[in-house]
């Protein structure tokens, strides 16, 4: 990265960060996510977004793809988003959540 010196300086490092963190919640969650639940929902496999969203976190944590309007970071960008807004909520249903919740009833306390 560079240090900001302009106001579009800071808008690309925020840009950068926000997208980091999006990238880094879409691998994270598909891999929290069972296997069973990415053909059952007739989505790709677990270990293709498992490789989707990895090489998107990558590319965007190599300097050289360090822009976030690069070509390639694009391109990551999109992957995770479409298992963000597509495969996420879809694989939630069937797998429920992490860490024990869902699957069980949808009371409160």
């Amino acid at each position: 990265m560079y240090a900001p010196t302009t106001i579009v300086g800071y808008l690309t490092i925020a840009l950068w960060l926000i997208l980091l963190v999006m990238k880094a919640f879409a691998l994270g969650d598909a891999v929290m996510r069972p296997a069973q639940a990415f053909p059952a929902v007739d989505k790709q496999t677990k270990p293709l977004w498992l490789i989707l969203t990895g090489l998107a976190l990558l590319i965007h944590l190599i300097p050289q793809f360090g822009s976030p309007i690069g070509l390639l970071n694009i391109a990551g960008t999109v992957a995770a988003a479409v298992y963000l807004v597509g495969v996420r909520p879809a694989v939630r249903e069937v797998g429920g959540g992490r860490g024990g919740r869902g699957g069980g009833s949808s009371g409160g306390w």
